[in-house]
Order: structure tokens, then sequence, then C-alpha cells
């Protein structure tokens, strides 16, 4: 009679069992596909598309057709205005970096703490290093040195400088001026700072959006400034420091020593936060001025906004070649 019991038990738990297997593949189908649309949110790469002030952002708004009646939305961290949307089918958000490289630095970390971004472009002016080159011409470096990171050395009585033990025979110095080359920890170090950071005198930038770069060139339309036709090149190094460079003799240092060919007061923190991010990042400069190289009185203000608006519009179409 109790074995009778038992069976007529197990088999009602076991019914009840059988009818709650479909429920079960119901909720693990849910959760599955859950799981896979966060998984595709992570997966959609979201660009920051950058400048440093008024008139690169007033460009980039301009390029990219920020409007909140298109879908753009705005958000305020910390101060720093950001916003976001869509170009094309990609996730794009645009960032304001600030001017000189602490701004930028910190501002472009502010933007990767707060956002899931993937990618890194800017887009803006910059002072042209290279004599071949002329206001309006654009330049996508694939390197870039900080021409400030330097010891200044006392003179030795004898035509030279007291060098210290620590810094080593590097580059030419500008007078009583040694470029040394910046330190850098990378994300993913596991031992102490000191021994995981690495010394560079150039710092690259990213190798797949220099191909984009390189695939967008042929498709560009005419861009001119002043009537002239302007050259749009990849390669080559730049420059950035503290400082705003409008010096010939200085310039024609920088070209010496590094090959530069325009510089800058914010590209190398921009690729140097992203590098120790391991973010990819794309740094296009549209010439404003000579740096120095001129007759006369710098013309920045006379072209900024101008040499921005091609200097966003080759951002674009370099973004055009990303997946």
């Amino acid at each position: 009679m109790w074995l009778g019991a038992v069976a007529l038990g197990l088999l009602t738990r076991g019914m009840m069992f059988a009818q709650c297997i479909p429920r079960l593949a119901v909720v693990v189908s849910v959760l599955f596909l859950a799981g896979a649309s966060r998984a595709a949110e992570v997966a959609q790469p979201l660009y920051a598309l950058c400048g440093a002030y008024a008139p690169e952002m007033a460009a980039l708004k301009r390029e990219f057709g920020v409007d909140p009646a298109k879908g753009w939305t705005r958000s305020v961290v910390k101060g720093m205005e950001f916003w976001r949307g869509k170009v094309g089918a990609k996730e794009v958000i645009l960032c304001r970096t600030g001017v000189s490289m602490i701004n930028a630095a910190y501002q472009l970390q502010l933007a990767l703490d707060h956002f899931p971004v993937t990618h890194v472009l800017f887009a803006g002016v910059a002072g042209g290093t290279d004599p071949a080159l002329q206001v309006g011409d654009v330049v996508i470096p694939e390197a870039w040195a900080n021409h400030g990171e330097a010891a200044y050395l006392n003179e030795d009585g004898k035509g030279g400088y007291v060098r210290p033990d620590y810094l080593p025979a590097g580059r030419e110095n500008f007078g009583m001026i040694f470029p040394t080359g910046t330190n850098i920890t990378r994300a993913g170090a596991t031992d102490s700072a000191e021994e995981k950071g690495e010394r560079l005198e150039l710092i690259p930038v990213d190798p797949d959006l220099l191909a984009a770069a390189r695939r967008a060139l042929p498709k560009l339309p005419v861009l001119k400034k002043s009537g002239r036709i302007v050259t749009v090149s990849v390669g080559g190094n730049g420059v950035a420091s503290t400082v705003f460079l409008d010096n010939a003799k200085y310039r024609e240092w920088i070209f010496r020593v590094w090959q530069a060919r325009c510089t800058d007061m914010e590209s190398t923190a921009l690729a140097q936060v992203a590098y120790a991010n391991r973010k990819p990042v794309l740094i296009i400069r549209g010439l404003s001025d000579l740096a120095g190289g001129q007759h006369g009185k710098n013309p920045i203000d006379a072209n900024e906004l101008n040499v921005a608006e091609i200097a966003a519009h080759v951002l674009h179409r370099v973004l055009d070649e990303m997946p």
C-alpha cells in the first residue's frame, strides 16, 4: 500500500516538474536574449569626436548636425558639456577637451570615465611647422611628442650646459632646453607604476584609424582655403605643449628635431591619455597659422573657424570609413 502511495507521489511531482520545464525554458530564453542585447550594446563602438575650444566645437556641431530635434541628447558632467547622438548608424559623443595640455588630459579622462568610449577622434587647428605646408592644409600625424617635456639646464661656462646624471644624451637642445620624453603607465599594468612605466619620445596613434584616414583621402572633395586647394596628408609627426608657439627659430628647431609637421597645445596630452587607457586615437589638424613662420602678426584669429571646418569635414570622412 505504502509503495503505491510513494509511486503516486513521485509520479505527481514528475508531472509538476514536466509542466515547469516550458516555463523554465521561457525564463532562460528571456535571460539569454537580455544578455545578448546587453552584449550587443557593449560591442557597439562609441566614437568620441573632440575639439578644444569654441571655433572647433562650432565646426564639429555644424559638420555632424548636432540638434536635439534630430535625437541628440545633451549631458553635463562636472561642468563639461557632452552631446550624444548618431552619425548614420554610428554612435558618437561630442566632447570639448579645453585648451592646453592639462585641460585636455583631464577632460578626455573625464569622458572616458563617464561614457563607454571606444575610439577618440579629434579635429581642430594647429600651427604649421613643416615649411612645405601652408595655412589651410590638413595633417594627420602618426605620432606625437611633447616638446615641452624637458630639462632646463645651467650653462657650464665653457659654451655648454651642466647635464645631471639622470639625463641621458638625447635629441638636440634649444639653448638651455633639453627634451626628455614622457613617462607613461598603461592600463593593465600589474606592478608598480615605476616598474611598468615606459618613456616615450613619440606617442603613436592607432594604426587602424590611420588606415581609415588613408582610405578616406582619395574620396575627399576638393577643399579650399582663400581660393587655394588645400592638401590633406597622413603620416609624419606632430608636437604639442603648454605653449602657443609664434617664434620662427623655435619653429625651425621643432621641425629639425622631430620633423614635426604641426604644433598645438593639446594633441600629445590626448594621445597620452588614449595610449594609457588603450583607446584608439586619431588627431586631425588644419593649419590656422605657421607658428611664427609668417611675416608680421599671427593670423590664427582670422583663420581658426574656417580651418576648423575643413578639419571637421576630413574627420567626418574618416569616420565614414570606420565599421
